[in-house]
């Protein structure tokens, strides 16, 4: 397993500031009131999926394990705060030391997950835990949605290949962090070269139309592409009119065209036209590439075009009109006093309405039908119940402060898959509709 496998992680800056400012000023009061060292337990779940979805993926996972790993303030941080007045010298001092001490459970990455899924389990002292609340969710959160807008995606396209190209309609930070999240929720490969130097996710791409409007001709244009890049290449087709263009591809590069890509107009009509000309032409091997604002509906509705691989950009890297899961992280469980050895006592918050949560340190597990099938998430607080011993979905990520669970960005990825597989089918279902299995408390 080499570096690329697991992420450069090497030069990544401290993460201490991706956070707001009431987790310090939290920690300084605490700090004041001699609660700051309690034994803490917290919890990352969301309340209820995005309207429509039937269930989410679990993404950000590595990315956390690196945000906590290089969660530490320099001098120049101490030295803002400082500056600031944003907390005291006593706070400062603690800063200056800061390093997550706790353990970490959680979901593991490409798992899915449901309403009330403790995803992930944070624990150490009130302090440690409460500052990295705000990054944790930020990951998470973003991560997670683009992910599930992947999996949605990568089911309704069947087995055909997917093309992250979402680059340029997002944060140049938030490409990156999209792209690993589409792999795993099942696309190919990916346009950002960042994501393919950091992830060693496969990056792919040729041409936009800026490069055929650059030359004298539609056919010097294909004729420069294919002597750069080979006749394995894909050729963008609807610059001008597409059925020419599809004649002068296969004159230039033969039957060995690699793929024609269509990036407007009707695709449905215009890849079966595309298609029965190349198989005129005898170029029945070339691929048949479309993009142009695609969603997974719009992939649905092309499931009977001979289209070979769909390029997806703004809905992806938007979470498909959810591009956040809501997810929150909250104090459900805290010892009476500083004693390590101190029993801890579940705490929750109990508002009116939809924001209430439920206290104490949570185990979940799946339950399956006697097809294999889940059929429940089932969530406790007390002993796990024998039948679902083996179906525990919490793993040790943390310990001590030490990260134990990395593992290469696939193992996410195949992961997802066979848990999307272990769903039932109405899960793959576009429609709207609510979590594809229920979450029970015992």
């Amino acid at each position: 397993m080499n570096s690329a496998d697991l992420g450069r992680r090497v030069g990544v800056p401290s993460t201490a500031l991706f956070t707001d400012q009431y987790e310090l000023t939290m920690v300084q009061a605490a700090l004041k009131a001699g609660t700051a060292g309690r034994h803490s337990v917290f919890e990352a779940f969301t309340r209820r999926l995005p309207e429509g979805r039937r269930y989410g993926v679990v993404a950000g996972t590595g990315r956390v394990l690196d945000a906590v790993e290089n969660f530490h303030f320099d001098e120049e941080m101490l030295g803002f705060l400082r500056d600031q007045a944003i907390v005291d010298g006593p706070t400062l001092d603690y800063l200056a030391d800061y390093r997550f001490g706790g353990d970490i459970w959680g979901y593991p990455e490409g798992e899915v997950y449901f309403p009330g899924s403790p995803v992930l389990r944070v624990e150490g002292s009130f302090a440690e835990c409460v500052l990295l609340e705000t990054v944790i969710l930020s990951i998470l959160n973003h991560d997670s949605a683009i992910a599930a807008a992947a999996s949605r995606m990568s089911a309704a396209a069947g087995g055909r290949r997917l093309i992250e190209m979402g680059a340029r309609r997002t944060h140049e930070l938030s490409a990156v962090a999209s792209a690993r999240a589409a792999y795993v929720g099942g696309f190919d490969t990916t346009s950002d070269l960042a994501a393919g130097f950091r992830y060693n996710i496969p990056t792919v791409g040729t041409s936009a139309h800026a490069f055929t409007l650059l030359h004298d001709s539609e056919r010097d244009a294909f004729r420069a592409q294919v002597d750069s890049l080979g006749r394995g290449t894909t050729l963008l087709v609807d610059t001008y009119d597409v059925a020419e263009a599809v004649r002068t591809a296969v004159e230039i590069a033969g039957p060995e065209l690699g793929a024609v890509r269509i990036d407007s107009g009707d695709l449905l009509l215009v890849a079966h036209r595309v298609r029965q000309q190349l198989d005129e032409l005898g170029a029945t091997g070339t691929k048949i590439v479309v993009t142009s604002d695609l969603d997974e509906y719009a992939i649905a509705s092309l499931a009977a075009a001979p289209v070979d691989a769909y390029g997806v950009g703004t809905q992806l890297v938007t979470g498909s009109g959810h591009p956040t899961c809501s997810m929150v992280y909250k104090l459900v469980a805290r010892a009476g006093s500083g004693d390590p050895a101190d029993e801890l006592l579940p705490v929750a918050k109990k508002s009116m309405g939809a924001k209430s949560s439920k206290g104490g340190r949570k185990w979940a597990a799946r339950r399956l039908d006697e097809d294999g099938v889940a059929e429940a998430e089932v969530i406790g607080t007390g002993p796990v119940p024998e039948e679902l011993a083996g179906r525990q979905l919490l793993v040790e990520l943390v310990r001590g402060g030490e990260v134990v669970a990395r593992e290469p960005l696939d193992a996410a990825r195949d992961r997802h898959i066979a848990a999307r597989a272990g769903l039932p089918l109405s899960a793959m279902q576009l429609s709207r509709g609510e979590a594809v299995i229920p979450t029970e408390y015992v």
